[in-house]
């Protein structure tokens, strides 16, 4: 008697990826055309100048339409920010899955590097981009609010791991959270302007590293210091003892995972 045929579950989610797929094309050759418009409206920026600069001169360079161009971007000055809106998903991503046991403040310095990645994986298009933002207050206020984005974002994620409206006396994780995810962002932008004032020379990645260590000396111990942790909990951030051959270690929930390494490194040196 012939049984009947099993459905792996490989086979079963079969016909979802041919929509998946669909998907991450059109995201690509959504991206490639904000990108060849922002390429159209840079050039002619530059060589018309930005006032003088129509739509229909920059949607003509691209090779396409009016209205093409308006189903990418709802004016002239957003147009030289194609990947702002990838990037600000990307960011979030990194901030959604996040290692529970990661310190919030050192998830956000992740998920900033996002941002960096975009302007250092074109050098030669961002020093110009920056060059055009400081000559043309519009595109300098559209970038100011691409970074307010960003900003909530961290912000937002900063608060959530912490309750804003416990105000008690010691408990200052809320403004610290807040001024915190400023710091970051600051820090970020600080490091950006310089690489680009440098015309995009050097080791981007290891200055930011370098700004985020400041930050994180200054706000990351501090984040989490005033928050009510019930008369069993250990003052210090990691704690251990030894039973025989087996190390034990208690650690807060919001202790940073180098203090707690630290702690455990000492201990068995120690023994």
């Amino acid at each position: 008697m012939s049984q009947p045929a099993k459905t792996s579950p490989r086979a079963s989610s079969a016909p979802d990826a041919p929509e998946s797929a669909a998907g991450t094309r059109a995201a690509a050759q959504r991206l490639k055309m904000r990108r060849e418009l922002a390429t159209a409206a840079m050039e002619l920026f530059a060589t018309k100048g930005y006032e003088a600069t129509t739509v229909d001169e920059i949607a003509a360079t691209a090779g396409v339409a009016r209205r093409t161009f308006f189903r990418h971007f709802r004016s002239k000055e957003e147009a030289i920010f194609p990947d702002h809106d990838d990037t600000l998903i990307r960011a979030e991503a990194v901030l959604d899955v996040a290692p529970a046991h990661e310190h919030p403040l050192d998830t956000v310095c992740r998920g900033i590097k996002e941002v960096m990645k975009m302007y250092a994986a074109s050098p030669a298009v961002s020093v110009e981009r920056y060059r055009l933002t400081r000559e043309v207050p519009a595109l300098r206020e559209r970038e100011i609010a691409s970074v307010a984005r960003y900003e909530r974002l961290f912000t937002r994620y900063l608060l959530a791991h912490f309750d804003e409206t416990d105000h008690h006396d010691g408990n200052d994780d809320p403004l610290l959270a807040e001024v915190a995810a400023s710091a970051v962002v600051t820090a970020h932008n600080h490091v950006l302007r310089r690489w680009l004032r440098a015309g995009g020379q050097g080791d981007v990645e290891a200055q930011l590293d370098h700004a985020f260590s400041i930050v994180r000396k200054t706000f990351g111990t501090g984040i989490g210091a005033g928050r009510t942790l019930g008369p069993a909990a250990p003052s210090a951030p990691a704690a251990v003892r030894t039973e025989g051959e087996v190390l034990v270690a208690v650690a807060r929930t919001d202790a940073p995972l180098d203090e707690v390494m630290r702690t455990i490194e000492e201990a068995l040196r120690t023994r």
